[in-house]
C-alpha cells in the first residue's frame, strides 16, 4: 500500500478517535459570556480537522508523485464519506442538526456510491469530482463550526452554522445530480 492510500486509512482510522471525544461527558466546560463548549468537544473538532485535512494531503502526495491508484480513486471518497456520516450521526443526536439535512447528505453519498458500483461493473472507475471536493469542504465547514457551537461567529450573532448547513445541502444536492447527468452513460435502463 502506498503512502497516499495509508494517509486515506489513517482518516479512517480517526473516526473512533473523534466518537470516543465526542462520547466522553466528563471534561470541564469553558463558558465565555454566552457561549459555552466542552474540551471533549473542542478535542473531537481538532481530532477532525486533522482527519479532514489528510483528503487533500493524500490526492496531492498521489498526483505529485504519480501514486495514484484505483484503490486510492475507491478508498478516499469513502474515507471522506465515512468521516462526515459518522460526525454527522452523532450531531443530529445532539440536537445540532435538523435529521432530515443529514438524512439528505447520506442519501446522496449512498446514491453516488451505487452509480460507483455500477460503473466500476463495467470496468469505470470513477474519480471525485472537483465538485464533490467542494461538497466535501463545505460539509467539513459546517461540521466545525456545528461542533464548536458556531464559535467564533456567535459572538457577532450570524448563525454561520446555519449558513454552512444550508449550503452544504445545496451543493449536496446539486453536486450529486451533476454525477447521474455526467454518467448517465453507465446506467444502462434497457436492462
Amino acid at each position: 500500500m502506498n503512502l497516499p492510500n495509508r494517509i486515506t486509512v489513517a482518516r479512517i482510522a480517526l473516526i473512533p478517535v473523534i466518537m470516543v471525544f465526542l462520547q466522553v461527558k466528563t471534561f470541564p466546560v469553558i463558558h465565555l459570556s454566552d457561549f459555552t463548549i466542552t474540551y471533549n468537544q473542542i478535542l473531537a473538532t481538532f481530532v477532525f480537522i486533522i482527519a479532514a485535512s489528510t483528503d487533500g494531503l493524500d490526492g496531492y502526495i498521489a498526483r505529485k508523485r504519480k501514486l495514484v491508484t484505483n484503490l486510492g480513486k475507491l478508498l478516499d471518497p469513502l474515507a471522506d464519506k465515512l468521516l462526515v456520516t459518522a460526525v454527522l450521526v452523532y450531531l443530529v443526536e445532539l440536537g445540532k442538526i435538523d435529521a432530515w439535512i443529514v438524512i439528505v447528505i447520506i442519501g446522496r453519498e449512498f446514491a453516488v456510491t451505487g452509480l460507483r458500483q455500477i460503473a466500476l461493473l463495467e470496468g469505470i472507475v470513477m474519480a471525485a469530482s472537483k465538485l464533490g471536493k467542494w461538497k466535501t469542504g463545505i460539509q467539513i465547514t459546517a461540521i466545525i463550526a456545528l461542533l464548536l457551537n458556531n464559535f467564533p461567529f456567535n459572538f457577532i450573532d450570524i448563525r454561520f452554522d446555519l449558513i454552512s448547513s444550508w449550503a452544504a445541502v445545496i451543493i449536496t444536492v446539486y453536486s450529486g445530480v451533476d454525477y447521474f447527468v455526467k454518467n448517465k452513460h453507465v446506467i444502462n435502463f434497457s436492462d
